[in-house]
């Protein structure tokens, strides 16, 4: 017998590649949120036009690209915290599966593939993104640590998609539904925030250092008042709409859709990934579907 016949190759499975790693770190479930670019097509009942549609594609890939950066950037500088995370450990950065250099160096090339997607729609646009992505970079260095600025900085970036969204098309947005959008992302925001301290505090694991400012009753408290404003706001809004009160029949889907999120907020403490619940609860995504067909059929009756 040879001595290479003592040795036996064994083919050991090869760690995540770069490639799939990168994919994951950027966080595509996530891009669920840059749905709301289609926001102003649709209330603006130009559902029939394809120029506009073409236009909104093109801001949703372009948000997706720059809310990518971000997350890259993001998950380099806290990758440290994230290693003592139960669940972040696993993002690739933090677990050694993307180096440093290869996610700063994709995050430039997104953003700088998603100012060339905004450079056709107009400067607003363009500025709106600017200020998108000056507001995740302000959040990922300082703003995230500082009680109740956190989740109004969160509450801020769907606002701006929601704008720009309406400025992709060129069509104008109402006041109430940029209102009712930063009081719903706001709701979502201190859910989430509620997630992470019931994680903290019944798993003792550590968390962000602004849960240290927040408490659950005062949570539950602020996740109260936040929820009321949203229904009464959108109510508001239907009571106003130019498509007269025929709008007002859309109203049970979003109480419904908000008691469902706190029920399982309280019942499966599911609120730290509100991604995730938004896209998987079947009578969530019920509500939701639901009310983009009606509203759909509503506007394009008007």
């Amino acid at each position: 017998m040879s001595a290479d016949a003592l040795y036996e190759v064994v083919e050991v499975p090869a760690r995540r590649t770069a490639a799939k790693a990168l994919v994951r770190a950027l966080r595509p479930r996530q891009w669920t949120k840059n749905l709301l670019l289609f926001a102003g097509i649709v209330f603006a009942a130009k559902l029939g036009d394809g120029t506009k549609w073409l236009e909104a594609g093109a801001s949703f890939v372009a948000y997706c690209a720059a809310s990518s950066a971000g997350y890259l950037v993001n998950d380099v500088m806290d990758r440290d915290a994230d290693r003592a995370h139960p669940v972040k450990r696993l993002r690739p950065v933090a677990s050694g599966a993307l180096t440093p250099r290869a996610a700063l160096t994709a995050a430039g090339a997104l953003f700088a593939a998603s100012v060339a997607l905004a450079l056709p729609l107009g400067l607003a646009f363009l500025g709106l993104l600017i200020v998108y992505a000056a507001l995740q970079g302000g959040y990922s260095l300082r703003l995230k640590h500082v009680v109740l600025i956190d989740v109004f900085t969160i509450a801020a970036l769907f606002v701006v998609r929601a704008a720009a969204g309406a400025e992709a098309v060129h069509v104008r947005i109402s006041p109430w539904l940029l209102l009712c959008t930063g009081l719903l992302a706001l709701f979502l925001a201190l859910a989430k925030r509620r997630g992470e301290l019931v994680l903290v505090l019944s798993a003792e694991t550590p968390g962000r250092r602004v849960l240290e400012g927040y408490s659950l009753p005062l949570i539950d408290q602020l996740v109260t008042v936040v929820a009321s404003a949203t229904i009464v706001s959108y109510a508001l809004y239907t009571f106003t709409a130019r498509e007269s009160h025929t709008m007002m029949i859309t109203i049970p889907y979003v109480v419904f859709g908000i008691f469902r999120y706190l029920l399982l907020l309280h019942r499966q403490g599911a609120g730290e990934e509100p991604d995730q619940v938004l896209v998987t609860d079947v009578p969530i995504l019920a509500a939701v579907a639901l009310f983009g067909l009606t509203c759909a059929a509503i506007l394009a009756a008007s």
